[in-house]
């Protein structure tokens, strides 16, 4: 078997002179007798807690891959302990230069952010109701339902096509390339709504920004969970959707503005402003350093160690970090092949990874089958429930700036309460809350009180849903799939995402509130109260707990098949035991090959 190489550089080693050959052997026999006296397998129980580790087969299997499986494994342990002990003061003292990177290309969701709420707006929206809408029994233009559904379908779409163009970009020039192209498309399909004359065109429009925009959704996830430690982890991922929500909170104020506004303008000015975007954030994602994990995935080991170096600073991250943390990228990186060996998309339904493609699609399912497509659409919510249309886009903006304190909130408990906990308990929340909206909308037409209540309720919902699931998906989904898949892995779930909103909830949402459909006004909170208690029921049963964990430690519980209301209590020691006998197997040929060579100069 081919050897892996580290292009031209030694492989990663610790302090200290080469072992001699009796040294080596009474290491290896010392380890194996550590883990003999504490009794431990794949998966074991001891004092009351529950363990496990490599699988020995493994470890052997990648040991014939390496040159110096002893130091590699050793030194990956170290990186691995470095970053699951990491204070949270510490991580961010050694690493502002991976945050700020991070936060510079995820600034790309913000666009996204931007533009989605722009026309997911539109719909409520006077001067484009005037122009492109039809007039509805009350009185009142309506822009029909098969054109919402429609230009809804649209962009939904084009991010189905533009994140299967980011699965295959991605792998021939990395993420920041990918997203550096996904933006001067972007700039360029600006074009098609603000010269819209048709609601024709304005579909197209929307079909091509979705493109672009499938683009960030993966790009900016995947590299927010590549350049940062675990104790940031979670800072970062949650801030894609800390993006999306200022996207969408500017596009409110500005909407707000402009409410007074009855000639073309009202609409177009704010379509113009998304050309604000690309240019500054173009420059800071060509300029950001290519995530590591990526460049040892593709066998750049010497470009890794510079991005390593980039994203962190000197004073905090030495030369022996530095080797540390390539081994524990290459040892999982070797572990991953040994697991699944192939990186298609078809590889994400083979063996364990079948079940963490599962968990990813179905947790960004849950998201949106939560309840957050009446927040989605709170503006023409508001108006249906009887709330004027300059009152109902100033509710539409304070709803925003609410979601943006939810976020921010997630950072100091995340951590805490755990994933799991923390969607769980908002799933339901949101339930009871959806109960009470729907309540609200029994008297047809609601009272004015029902009416602000539904109102206040349904801020509130998305104020929750932007606290626990809205942000956490995005941790989840970065931090589920092996290192390996997780770009192919975030575009399946986000496709999954996509297809049920085309397929269901573009259909289902728009029908429901519309005056010229079905008119359910508030009560279409019950329907929403149904979907989300079937998924807070799969959440419960098939969600695991992934705070604090590594990318290896991860791979280890996938591996052992540890069911998910297990993985917070399971433990793993290190990453040394279950590779002893490895270890020992490469010490004895080396030694075996050092006496060959011996009695041949002989």
């Amino acid at each position: 078997m081919a050897k892996a190489k580290e292009d031209g550089r030694q492989s990663p080693r610790v302090e200290g002179d080469e072992k001699t050959e009796t040294e080596m052997r009474q290491e290896v026999v010392s380890d194996e007798k550590h883990d003999s006296e504490k009794g431990l397998g794949n998966e074991t129980s001891r004092e009351g807690e529950q363990y496990t580790q490599i699988d020995p087969a493994i470890a052997t299997r990648i040991a014939e891959n390496v040159d110096d499986f002893m130091r590699l494994v050793n030194e990956a342990n170290e990186a691995n302990e470095r970053e699951r002990d990491m204070k949270l003061s510490h991580a961010f003292k050694v690493y502002p230069k991976a945050i700020a990177w991070s936060m510079i290309l995820s600034s790309c969701l913000i666009m996204e952010g931007f533009g989605t709420a722009i026309v997911g707006s539109y719909i409520s929206y006077p001067p484009f109701r005037d122009k492109f809408g039809t007039q509805a029994p009350n009185g009142d233009y309506q822009i029909p339902a098969s054109w919402q559904n429609g230009i809804a379908g649209a962009t939904n779409v084009g991010e189905i096509i533009g994140l299967q163009i980011a699965g295959v970009l991605c792998e021939r020039w990395g993420y920041r390339y990918t997203l550096i192209s996904a933006l001067v498309a972007v700039t360029a399909f600006i074009f098609f709504p603000f010269f819209a004359n048709s609601l024709a065109v304005f579909l197209v429009g929307e079909l091509f920004q979705g493109m672009a925009w499938g683009v960030f959704q993966t790009m900016t996830v995947a590299y927010a969970a590549e350049v940062c430690p675990v104790p940031l982890r979670h800072y970062l991922t949650t801030y894609v959707n800390l993006c999306w929500i200022i996207g969408q909170f500017i596009s409110s104020g500005v909407l707000v503005g402009l409410e007074g506004r009855q000639d073309e303008w009202g609409y177009k000015i704010p379509f113009s402003l998304q050309w604000v975007w690309p240019i500054p954030i173009g420059i800071g994602t060509f300029l950001a350093p290519e995530s590591p994990w990526w460049c040892v995935r593709h066998g750049y080991k010497e470009r890794a160690e510079v991005s390593l170096k980039r994203l962190a600073r000197s004073s905090g991250f030495s030369q022996r970090d530095a080797d540390a943390a390539m081994a524990l990228m290459i040892y999982t990186d070797e572990m991953e092949k040994q697991l699944s060996e192939g990186t298609t998309y078809w590889d994400c339904f083979k063996g364990i990874d079948l079940r963490r493609t599962e968990i990813v699609c179905f947790i960004w399912l849950a998201q949106t089958m939560s309840g957050t497509a009446v927040g989605g659409l709170s503006s023409y919510f508001f108006q249906q429930a009887g709330i004027s249309d300059a009152d109902s886009f100033k509710l539409g903006w304070g709803q925003n700036g609410l979601n943006f304190v939810g976020t921010v909130a997630t950072w100091f408990i995340l951590n805490k309460a755990g994933r799991r906990t923390l969607v769980l308990w908002g799933m339901i929340m949101m339930f009871i809350l959806l109960l009470i909206t729907g309540f609200m909308g029994i008297h047809n037409p609601p009272s004015t009180a029902e009416a602000w209540t539904a109102g206040a309720m349904v801020i509130l919902l998305s104020a929750t849903a932007n606290f626990s699931i809205g942000p956490v998906v995005y941790t989840i989904v970065s931090e589920i799939p092996s290192t390996r898949l997780r770009a192919k892995s975030i575009i399946l779930a986000r496709n999954a995402y996509n297809a049920i909103n085309i397929a269901f909830i573009n259909v289902v949402s728009y029908r429901q509130l519309n005056p010229a459909e079905w008119n359910w006004g508030p009560k279409a909170a019950f329907f929403w109260a149904g979907t989300n208690a079937i998924f807070t029921a799969w959440i419960f049963f098939r969600l695991p707990e992934t705070k604090g964990r590594t990318y290896a430690e991860l791979d280890i519980l996938f591996e052992n098949k540890v069911p998910a209301r297990k993985f917070a209590s399971t433990k793993i020691d290190n990453l040394v035991h279950g590779t002893e006998s490895a270890q020992k197997e490469q010490v004895d040929r080396i030694i075996s090959n050092v006496e060959s060579r011996t009695e041949i100069r002989e």
